[in-house]
């Protein structure tokens, strides 16, 4: 492979603020703000590799590269709550970059995905909206491979987020569908674990999620074989999604209380929920989180981590107003309502697509980290990327890095500045905690380093992003398949 053959020309930026979805939300369109961050970025990129006597691709891949367009972000949004803090000369010096976006911290992604790339979940209308979803919507990276899934294969999720980002340890979540139609059942997962251990070399570098869906016939009756068979770390549940399209809300449902008492008999109590980024299609009032505070409360024995922080695309982040809540604001009603103090109790928030989503726009991104470190507190906050739908995560560590709530937010709202403790706790170490690593062991130089030691003095970072990024097409997917019996 040459050396930069994955993007020659330079087109795309190391730190993406793009319309890239997930694959469970609209594509939104780029703000004013973010559209001229990239026009300025690839200005600066192209005037910046020339005074340093480089090529485009040669030198975004560089830490000046993704100091640029962090840099550019900060022009584009003057007098915003959150900046990115990178000394003047990081753009065109890579030693003044990587003091800033390079690190030691442990780093553990508690969302990553991955697809069984046979397409045997390929059954029912859940089969049919995800293997459409991939094959259509997700544009020019489906068409890869002998099965057209290779794109978002194990294989792919190890190159781009444990070779390419400096993830130290991630867990493969489960994706919403009935146990048939599920695109990451758990043997897959549990194959994904192997494939991924092999680049480790020392054990516990891949975790993985037991879809949990109870309302599913047959799926409470399979948490045995997932938690004896293949090992699960945790449970992975979507309130929101059921067969006949109705969710259900986490303390009212007899569905969910005694999926909890399977959990506490089979010893695995780790529960992430999905909340927020109401899927499309399905009843939008059970993407609220109005239930985990009550839910935490009344199953003090079990661990609750909630998968995107309750975020609402489209809705604009700014204090928090309990009076009104939307996005994050409901969380945070709920955490408050059921008396949770900050770093204190059993529920967490997780920012898979969360910060990806706000990380080009940080005015509304310090409201959000604000709010979080203010009412839930440092270390009840877990890292997530929510990759392999946004490539590699390593924009996303190098941003969250750099990243500054202003002295004057800080002041007028009450936030906690984002200390590099802070953040050292949120990248990996209350992800630890919950789920008993062994960070010493971990962070040691092992078969992982050494891999991305010798893959980074010849660096060929892919920059793709491999989620749906048009309205339009994401819109002609669903017009289809509305209508059509399950």
């Amino acid at each position: 492979m040459a050396k930069h053959d994955l993007d020659p020309d330079g087109s795309r930026l190391p730190i993406r603020i793009d319309s890239t979805s997930n694959g469970e939300f609209l594509p939104t369109a780029l703000t004013a703000a973010q559209e001229l961050t990239n026009r300025f970025a690839h200005d600066a990129a192209s005037e910046n590799a020339q005074r340093l006597g480089l090529g485009r691709r040669a030198f975004l891949v560089t830490s000046a590269g993704a100091a640029t367009t962090l840099a550019a972000c900060n022009a584009a949004n003057p007098g915003a709550g959150g900046r990115y803090a990178l000394p003047a000369e990081a753009v065109l010096d890579e030693a003044a970059a990587a003091s800033v976006l390079t690190g030691d911290e442990f780093i553990f992604d508690v969302q990553t995905h991955c697809v069984d790339p046979s397409g045997a979940w390929r059954v029912g209308r859940d089969g049919e909206i995800w293997d459409a979803v991939l094959r259509q919507a997700f544009g020019q990276y489906a068409k890869c491979g002998e099965s057209g899934f290779d794109c978002y294969s194990a294989q792919t999720l190890a190159k781009e987020v444990y070779l390419d980002s400096d993830t130290d340890v991630a867990v493969v979540s489960a994706l919403w569908g009935s146990q048939k139609s599920n695109p990451t059942p758990t043997h897959y997962a549990a194959e994904a674990r192997e494939i991924i251990e092999a680049i480790g070399g020392d054990g516990a570098r891949c975790l993985i999620h037991g879809g949990l869906l109870p309302n599913d016939p047959g799926d409470f009756e399979a948490m045995e074989e997932k938690a004896r068979v293949h090992r699960v770390d945790a449970w992975k549940m979507y309130p929101q999604w059921g067969p006949e399209g109705r969710g259900f809300f986490l303390d009212e449902s007899d569905y969910a209380a005694r999926a909890f008492e399977e959990a506490r008999r089979l010893g695995v109590t780790t529960i992430a929920v999905h909340k927020g980024i109401p899927l499309f299609g399905l009843e939008y009032e059970y993407s609220s989180p109005k239930d985990m505070g009550p839910a935490a409360k009344q199953n003090p024995d079990l661990t609750f981590l909630v998968y995107h922080s309750g975020m609402e695309h489209g809705k604009v982040e700014g204090p928090y107003n309990p009076e009104a809540p939307v996005g994050i604001d409901r969380l945070i009603k709920s955490h408050q309502d059921a008396g949770f103090k900050p770093n204190e109790g059993n529920l967490y928030a997780e920012l898979g697509s969360t910060w990806r989503h706000f990380m080009g726009r940080p005015d509304e991104a310090a409201h959000v980290l604000g709010k979080l470190l203010k009412y839930f507190g440092e270390e009840r906050i877990m890292w997530g990327s929510d990759s392999i739908w946004f490539g590699s995560p390593q924009d996303q560590i190098q941003a969250f890095r750099a990243f500054e709530i202003s002295a004057e937010y800080q002041e007028r709202f009450g936030y906690p500045a984002l200390t590099a403790e802070a953040k050292r706790k949120i990248f990996g170490l209350n992800g630890a905690r919950v789920y008993g690593l062994d960070v010493a062991r971990l962070s040691a130089r092992n078969g992982l380093t050494d891999r991305r030691l010798e893959r980074r003095e010849r660096q060929n970072p892919s920059f793709a992003t491999y989620g749906p990024k048009t309205r339009r097409d994401f819109m002609a997917l669903w017009q289809e398949y509305r209508g059509r019996p399950g």
